[in-house]
């Protein structure tokens, strides 16, 4: 009988009718939830048979709830430096806990925080996560969750870190007279040269010692310099004399650095052997770049160091933490000293919509989703991280009100097909009296 058929229809209404409301309260109860994404209702109908006919059943609808989950929120400002929004597609990489065994959560909700242990955890208690950086700032992207670790910025705090970096901007005077004699590598070394320009730089061993290197030139022809670097004393190293490297710095005529005419040496890296059993690093010597001026230069005014940049040393207390827009993760000690420890990964995925919705607005791989892919941010469709900002909840309040109106009034529609449908049964039961 068709009137039992739009009986159900009428309950079927009822349902999806509740099931769209409940959407909405989910969405307005959370509006003001970071990384929230809202929940889109829309309906199927029912059919119980495809053919019209003299004898028609009525079928009814139901609710098909569609995450928003690629629409992205507004980035809200953040007086925090961990507090991090996702600019673009992508998501971070968490887990629940800071073993490898824990379950994986992919989330946009960037309010990290450092916990009593170090580690960045956002107010879901989700644990960033990223790739660790070697001492010259590599990692190797595996492309999988195993090579990840939590993010945990305090771990460096009371110990050391090996010079592996020395810059030099200086001046050499272009009307030095040319030293009188025949100089042989080692003679400023062995004094029995003086150099005619001299300065020290400080760098550091593995165990944060610290030792002194004296970068001495000599003029020995018109645009042509020969240079010495020497620990200063010489006992610092095994090296004979403390000679570390030697060879020759030419110059252009327009004084800029003549890269390709000097010494390799000069321009590599040195490896020193310290005496006092300390590791040690190769250290980059950045003496400037080929016709450059950001590096040493001959010109008439002064031999001067005009500046010096020399990294590692003991690292003290962490007094902030700072994210780039490509992921970097690098520690502010408070004596000033910056270095990067990790390297963030966005994760994409072919259908984000499809992700499965987790507790603490956290997604995880589906079967419509698709596979992860780990890169950069600003890789591949990666989006950028954007510091000391949060991503606020997608969800549009003027247009849930709006739905709510319109389910509720579909509610009543749909029970008034149940209370007319009960009175013309009523008249089917009264017809035998």
């Amino acid at each position: 009988m068709s009137l039992y058929s739009a009986l159900y229809a009428g309950v079927s209404g009822l349902g999806a009718q509740s099931s769209a409301m409940a959407t909405v309260a989910d969405n307005i109860t959370n509006i003001n939830t970071i990384g929230y994404k809202g929940i889109e209702t829309q309906f199927k109908s029912l059919v119980t048979d495809g053919r019209t006919s003299s004898a028609f059943s009525a079928g009814g609808v139901a609710a098909a709830p569609h995450a928003l989950i690629s629409k992205q929120g507004l980035l809200q400002a953040s007086s925090s430096t961990t507090d991090l929004g996702i600019d673009g597609a992508g998501f971070f990489v968490t887990r629940t806990g800071t073993g490898t065994s824990d379950a994986v959560a992919y989330t946009r909700a960037g309010s990290f925080r450092p916990d009593e242990q170090g580690y960045l955890r956002n107010s879901s208690g989700y644990y960033l996560q990223g790739w660790r950086l070697d001492s010259v700032g590599n990692y190797t992207n595996t492309g999988t969750l195993a090579a990840l670790e939590p993010v945990r910025v305090a771990e460096l705090t009371g110990t050391a870190t090996p010079t592996t970096r020395v810059q030099m901007r200086a001046n050499l005077q272009s009307t030095t007279p040319v030293f009188a004699g025949i100089y042989a590598a080692g003679n400023m070394a062995a004094g029995t040269a003086t150099p005619q320009f001299s300065r020290s730089l400080e760098v550091y061993d593995a165990q944060g010692g610290a030792h002194r290197i004296n970068l001495s030139f000599v003029k020995t022809a018109p645009n042509v310099w020969q240079a010495e670097i020497v620990a200063n004393p010489a006992s610092d190293v095994t090296a004979t004399n403390g000679l570390l490297a030697s060879g020759t710095i030419a110059f252009n005529p327009d004084g800029s650095l003549d890269v390709a005419g000097s010494s390799p040496a000069l321009f590599g890296t040195l490896t020193p052997a310290w005496t006092n059993s300390a590791g040690s690093v190769p250290i980059a010597l950045n003496l400037g770049s080929q016709n450059g001026l950001d590096g040493l230069t001959q010109f008439g005014s002064e031999s001067a160091m005009i500046s010096s940049n020399v990294n590692g040393g003991l690292l003290g207390n962490v007094a902030s933490v700072e994210v780039s827009k490509t992921g970097r993760v690098s520690a502010i000690f408070e004596d000033g000293t910056a270095r990067a420890l990790y390297q963030l990964p966005i994760a994409t995925f072919p259908n984000p919509d499809g992700l499965t919705r987790t507790p603490g607005n956290g997604f995880a791989i589906a079967q419509d989703s698709g596979s992860a892919a780990l890169n950069e941010p600003g890789v591949l469709g990666a989006g950028s991280i954007s510091s000391g900002t949060l991503e606020g909840s997608n969800v549009d309040l003027a247009q849930e009100f709006t739905n709510m109106i319109r389910f509720q009034r579909a509610y009543s529609a749909s029970s008034k097909i149940i209370t007319t449908v009960d009175d013309m049964l009523q008249e089917v039961s009264n017809l035998k009296r």
